[in-house]
């Protein structure tokens, strides 16, 4: 069982930087694949990030390639989204999410974390 809170959201300006924050429980945690989806007003959820449990593979949706990175702190169990250069429809709920299966598409993760808003003005 995996326990995730995020932080750091907040309302930015377009081409500015957030850094959001995950915070795990378990002690299994080094085992999971874990990412981050988002969902904006109106539309469903979708996938942004992954990252392997040794924080070697990532996996981004193209909207957000070469903006974005996600990266983890396994000793801490941290979960980072590091968002570059954001636009208006970055805009969104960002969940924590974190599955015991390798990733693969269509990523399909086991536990969420309750969202944190980030909102990107023009």
């Amino acid at each position: 069982q995996v326990h995730l809170v995020e932080s750091g959201g907040g309302l930015v300006q377009a081409g500015g930087s957030l850094r959001l924050s995950c915070a795990a429980s378990g002690r299994t945690f080094t085992y999971y694949t874990v990412g981050w989806f988002r969902q904006a007003p109106g539309k469903e959820r979708e996938f942004v990030a992954a990252l392997s449990n040794d924080g070697i593979n990532t996996y981004y949706v193209d909207s957000v390639k070469g903006r974005f990175t996600v990266f983890r702190d396994n000793p801490l169990n941290m979960v980072y989204l590091r968002m570059n250069s954001l636009k208006p429809e970055d805009t969104a709920i960002y969940y924590c999410a974190a599955s015991r299966r390798d990733y693969f598409a269509p990523w399909k993760p086991d536990y969420w974390g309750q969202g944190t808003q980030v909102t990107v003005s023009s």
